[in-house]
């Protein structure tokens, strides 16, 4: 075999990329993980049968302190890392022989309790990303409706684009729609709740439905503005 080394670890990479697509998994996420797991062997200069505990140390150090990357993403990529040796040392893939043949040893797995982030955290999102409180829903619903007021007093044509985003802007929570959800919604992707009642507020959102009634009878006060 021709530069094995090179070799086993195509083919290491590629199976683990084939047992992950079998789980059904998202490409990006495949993609993600072997993109870590590349830069990992990257930094350390060697390959996964020789990898310790300790390389895994000082490159997650040195993304924290150098890269200053945030704690989910270093968190990520130690569960990549860790994924990929789990896979190269399970027996039912027979990797750990392959290796002790032509290396004259196997990899093992790097990543362990003492060496990675412990996910306590309900929420781990920067604080200035956070969630509105129920106060500042209130607050923010509040002021979409005063703008629509006060545009509309003034007599300006705008009045009609601010209920339109004040409108969107409840259907998104109401609803809990995505963002690329939210901007695809037709007339089509609204229909009555079949749980609530025969009144004409009640309604639900189907997101991407092929439904041929209209909005207006079917939808909460104001959205004629959509």
């Amino acid at each position: 075999m021709l530069r094995p080394e090179v070799q086993v670890f195509t083919a290491l990479l590629t199976g683990f990329a084939n047992q992950q697509l079998a789980r059904n998994l998202a490409r990006t996420t495949v993609e993600g993980r072997e993109n870590t797991v590349k830069a990992f062997a990257a930094y350390v200069k060697t390959y996964p049968w020789f990898w310790t505990p300790a390389m895994v140390d000082e490159w997650l150090g040195d993304l924290r302190s150098l890269r200053d990357l945030k704690r989910s993403t270093i968190r990520s990529y130690s569960e990549a890392v860790r994924a990929f040796c789990h896979f190269i040392t399970d027996p039912l893939y027979e990797w750990t022989a392959t290796c002790e043949e032509w290396f004259g040893t196997h990899p093992v797995q790097v990543v362990h309790e003492w060496n990675t982030a412990v996910h306590v955290q309900g929420n781990e999102a920067d604080a200035k990303k956070r969630a509105f409180t129920k106060a500042e829903l209130h607050a923010f619903f509040a002021h979409c409706d005063d703008e629509v007021a006060r545009i509309r007093a003034f007599g300006r044509k705008g009045w009609l684009p601010a209920c339109r985003d004040a409108t969107l802007f409840k259907t998104a929570y109401a609803f809990g729609t995505r963002r690329n959800e939210t901007r695809m919604l037709d007339a089509a992707d609204f229909g009555r709740n079949p749980h609530g009642g025969e009144s004409a507020s009640t309604a639900a959102a189907r997101p991407g439905s092929q439904g041929q009634e209209g909005l207006a009878a079917r939808t909460p006060r104001g959205s004629d503005c959509l």
